[in-house]
C-alpha cells in the first residue's frame, strides 16, 4: 500500500468521528488516489465511486454502521465505504483471489448489511430494515443509498411505492451522478433547504397543522389549502413531486462534493425520523480527467495505465477481439443491410459492445436504463410489429427478465434475439457470474440456443438466427474471441455441431469458447496415448442427439462447459444418453455450490477446471474404462 497518512490512520468509522473537519477534503483526495491506485491494477468499477467519496464520508460521519443500516444500492458505489470500514488491506487484491470482493457481500463484513450486485434493490430492502426495527421496537437508523441510473429500476419503484405503508422512518439517499435524475441547483433551492432541515420549521409545521385540524368546520379545508400553498412554493425550486406523492419528505439536491454541508444535512435529518428522501447531486469520475469525460466507459474497467487512461492487455489474454466487440461489429453490417434490426440494451451499451452502433446508426440503438423486464416486453412489441430486435444484456441481469421472456416472446413465437454477455464466471463474483442461466433457458418453448466459439461464429450464427423468424438466444463469455483453428469452415446449420479435431480414444464435447481448451487438452493428451476428437456443439437447443449418441456407441464422452454442471450442457447430455448400456460420461464445469469471486484462471484451478487438471482427470477416465471388467 502506497502511504496516504490521513487514511493509514483509520482503522474503521469511529476514527473517521474523530478526524477535524479540515482534513476531510485532504482524506477524499487520498481516498481518490487509492481507488485510481488500486482499480488501474485490479479492475473494477471506477467512475462511480469515485463520484461517491465525500457521500460516503458524511455518511459515515453521521451515522453509526453495523448499528445504524447502511444499505448501499448495487455496490458500484462501495469501494469507499469497504476502505473506511476496515477493509484497506484487503481491498489492495480488489477482485483477485484472497482479496476484496467487488460488491458488498455478508460474508465479508458485519458492515455490509446487505449484499448488492444487481441493481434496485436498496429502496426494497431498507424497508424491510425499517418495518423490522418498528416491530421490535427500536432506534436505530436505516439508510438506503441508490444512484448510479437505479432509482429508474422496476425494483426500486416498487420499493418507493411502498414505503409510507411499511415504515415510520426511513432515510433514502438519491445519489444523483447525472444517470437518473436531472439537477435543480440555485440560491433559492438551498435556501429553502436549509428552511425544510431546520427543527424550529419542522416543529412549528406540525404545530400548524395540529392547531388547524382543531378547527371546527373550517379545519380540513384550510389545512388543505395551508399544504397545498406550501407544496406550490415547493414544486417552484426542487423536483419534489414524485417523492412528495409518495409520502416522503424530499430534501435537495445537495451538492454531493460538499462535506460540511452534507454533514450538516444528515445531521438535521437524523432527529426527523420520519420517510425522508435527500437527493443528492455528485459527478460520475470526479477526480480523474478521463473518467470525468467519458462516465460510461470508465464505470466498470479492467486493468488500465493511469497516466493515460487507456486499457491494458488482460492477463495472459493476446489483445485479440472480444465476444462484446465482435456483437457489434456484425450488428453494425447486418444494421447497414437490413433496415429491421434494431438494437435494445439495459444500461450497458459500452459494456454489450454496442457502442459501435451507437456511433453508426443512433437512431436503431434503444438504451431503456436499468430495466431488463421492459427492455424484453419493449422487444416483443417491436418483433410484433414486424422488426428484429436484438436485446443485448449480462447473462446474469437477464434473469430477471425470464417470465418476460418465456411469456411474451416465446409463448408467441416471436422473432426477438437475445445475445447474453459474460456467459461465464467473471471476476465480480457470484452477483455477476452467468453460470446458472442455461438451466433456465433449456426449459423455454420455442427457443433455440446457440454458443459461439469464436467472432466468425458469432457473427454467422447472429445472421442465421435473425433470419429464422422465432426466439432465439447467443450467449458467449468474457472472453476473447479470436478463430480457432480449423481445416475446413463447416456452415452454421440450426441443431448441428461441428467436429474440430478427429481421435478415436475420447470425445470432447466442449461448448463455446471451451473449445480452445478442447483443442488444447487434445493436445496435452496426445503424448499419454490419448487422441480426442473435439467437437464443437454450437448450439444447446436444439442440439446435435444423433452425433452425441453415434460416438457414445464407440468412445468415452467428456462435456466441458463455462457453465454450471447441473442444468447446463453436461445435464442436456447426461438426458440424452440415460439408459444406453456401457455409455461412458464425464460432466465437467462448475458445481451447484456458490463458485466465489476471483480471476478465472484462479477460480479455474481451485475447482480442478485448469487445463493440466482436467488432462489428468480425463485421462484417468479413459484408461479406467479400458480396464474395467
Amino acid at each position: 500500500m502506497k502511504p496516504r497518512p490521513i487514511l493509514d490512520s483509520l482503522t474503521g468509522p469511529a476514527d473517521l468521528k474523530k478526524l477535524p473537519t479540515e482534513q476531510l477534503p485532504v482524506l477524499a483526495a487520498e481516498i481518490r488516489a487509492e481507488l485510481l491506485d488500486v482499480v488501474s491494477r485490479c479492475g473494477g468499477h471506477l467512475a462511480s465511486n469515485l463520484g461517491a467519496v465525500e457521500l460516503t464520508i458524511a455518511l459515515l460521519r453521521c451515522f453509526d454502521p453495523p448499528t445504524d443500516k447502511l444499505v448501499l444500492d448495487t455496490g458500484h458505489q462501495g469501494y469507499v465505504y469497504k476502505l473506511l470500514t476496515g477493509r484497506r488491506a484487503l481491498f489492495q487484491r480488489l477482485r483477485e483471489d484472497g482479496g476484496c470482493c467487488g460488491f458488498l457481500s455478508r460474508d465479508e463484513s458485519s458492515y455490509d448489511l446487505f449484499g448488492a450486485g444487481h441493481a434496485g434493490t436498496a429502496v426494497s430492502a431498507a424497508v424491510g430494515f425499517a418495518a423490522a426495527r418498528d416491530r421490535r421496537g427500536g432506534h436505530e437508523h436505516v439508510v438506503a443509498v441508490v444512484g448510479d441510473g437505479a432509482m429508474g429500476c422496476g425494483v426500486s419503484l416498487e420499493g418507493l411505492n411502498s414505503v409510507v405503508e411499511a415504515t415510520r422512518d426511513v432515510l433514502l439517499v438519491i445519489n444523483d451522478n447525472r444517470m437518473s435524475i436531472a439537477p435543480n441547483v440555485g440560491a433559492l433551492a438551498r435556501h429553502l433547504n436549509r428552511l425544510i432541515l431546520g427543527r424550529r420549521y419542522n416543529r412549528f409545521k406540525d404545530a400548524v397543522a395540529r392547531a388547524v385540524q382543531r378547527i371546527p368546520v373550517v379545519g380540513p379545508g384550510l389545512r388543505r389549502l395551508v399544504r397545498r400553498v406550501l407544496e406550490a412554493l415547493k414544486s417552484l425550486v426542487v423536483p419534489a413531486t414524485v417523492f412528495e406523492k409518495l409520502g416522503l419528505r424530499y430534501i435537495g439536491p445537495l451538492d454531493g462534493h460538499d462535506l460540511p454541508k452534507m454533514i450538516e444535512a444528515f445531521e438535521r435529518v437524523k432527529v426527523l425520523r420520519q420517510p425522508i428522501a435527500v437527493h443528492v447531486i455528485t459527478e460520475k469520475g470526479r477526480g480523474y480527467p478521463p473518467a470525468e469525460k467519458r462516465p460510461e466507459q470508465y464505470h466498470g474497467m479492467s486493468r488500465f495505465d493511469l497516466d493515460s487512461g487507456e486499457p491494458l492487455p488482460a492477463s495472459g489474454g493476446n489483445g485479440g477481439t472480444s465476444f462484446s466487440e465482435a456483437l457489434g461489429d456484425a450488428l453494425v453490417e447486418r444494421i447497414g443491410r437490413d433496415p429491421r434490426v434494431i438494437a435494445i440494451t439495459a444500461g450497458m451499451c459500452e459494456s454489450t459492445g454496442l457502442g459501435a452502433i451507437r456511433a453508426r446508426f443512433p437512431d436503431r440503438l434503444v438504451d431503456v436504463g436499468i430495466a431488463e423486464e421492459h427492455a424484453v416486453v419493449f422487444a416483443a412489441g417491436l418483433a410484433a410489429a414486424g422488426l428484429r430486435p436484438v436485446v443485448a444484456v449480462y447473462a446474469t441481469f437477464m434473469q430477471r427478465a425470464m417470465d418476460c421472456v418465456f411469456h411474451d416472446v416465446c409463448l408467441q413465437n416471436l422473432p426477438v434475439l437475445f445475445c447474453l454477455d459474460r456467459a461465464g464466471v467473471v471476476a465480480d463474483g457470484p452477483t455477476h457470474h452467468g453460470i446458472l442461466d442455461l438451466a433456465f433457458w433449456r426449459a423455454l418453448p420455442n427457443l433455440v440456443i446457440a454458443q459461439p466459439a469464436d467472432r466468425d461464429e458469432l457473427a454467422a450464427m447472429l445472421n442465421a438466427l435473425l433470419d429464422h423468424g422465432g426466439p432465439a438466444l447467443i450467449r458467449y463469455a468474457k472472453a476473447d474471441a479470436t478463430p480457432l483453428p480449423r481445416t475446413a469452415n463447416t456452415p452454421i446449420e440450426i441443431g448441428r455441431a461441428e467436429t474440430l479435431g478427429e481421435g478415436p480414444d475420447v470425445a470432447l464435447w466442449c461448448l463455446g469458447r471451451e473449445c480452445a481448451l478442447g483443442l488444447e487438452l487434445a493436445r496435452r493428451l496426445a503424448p499419454r496415448g490419448i487422441r480426442a476428437t473435439v467437437v464443437n456443439p454450437r448450439f444447446v437447443q436444439p442440439f446435435d442427439r444423433e452425433r452425441l449418441l453415434e460416438q457414445a456407441g464407440r468412445m468415452p464422452i467428456v462435456t466441458i462447459e463455462n457453465h454450471g454442471v447441473e442444468g447446463g450442457f453436461g445435464s442436456l447430455a447426461a438426458d440424452a444418453l440415460v439408459g444406453r448400456p456401457g455409455v461412458r460420461l464425464l460432466r465437467k464445469g462448475w458445481p451447484r455450490a456458490v463458485v466465489p469471486f476471483g480471476s478465472e484462471a484462479g477460480l479455474r484451478r481451485s475447482h480442478g477446471l485448469d487445463p493440466e487438471a482436467l488432462a489428468i482427470e480425463i485421462e484417468a477416465f479413459v484408461h479406467a474404462g479400458k480396464t474395467a471388467p
